[in-house]
């Protein structure tokens, strides 16, 4: 505190925090693909570990194998299950919102159309 001049203390605490940063959407769907990652490389070495036990998890979760193949390294989501994320959320559901939202505009339009003849009339 010693190092900045009176003034400038004042000054920062009236302004307030400074808010942070948004992120565009490239860089969350980055942010997410790397921390994704990140955690699962972190579950897979707590799985490895000594104190893991691993017949007690084996034996509540439904598919063993696929567990098996994930600790040892293997993709985490099935290409069925890829496949569906992408029909639900990827490029495809964009039209299909984009279609839904330009049904909505037109319904307002019409909607505003008829309220300005309801008053004319």
């Amino acid at each position: 505190n010693w190092c900045f001049p009176p003034g400038r203390r004042v000054q920062s605490s009236r302004l307030g925090p400074t808010p942070p940063r948004l992120l565009s959407e490239e860089e969350y769907r980055l942010q997410g693909e790397v921390e994704t990652q990140k955690a699962l490389a972190e579950l897979r070495s707590v799985c490895r570990s000594p104190e893991f036990s691993a017949w007690s998890t084996v034996s509540r979760i439904q598919s063993p194998k696929r567990f098996a193949d994930f600790v040892a390294g293997a993709s985490h989501v099935t290409p069925n299950e890829v496949s569906a994320h992408e029909r639900e959320f990827g490029l495809e559901s964009l039209s299909i919102d984009e279609q839904l939202f330009e049904e909505d505009d037109d319904d307002e339009e019409e909607e505003e159309e008829n309220v300005n003849y309801s008053f004319a009339g």
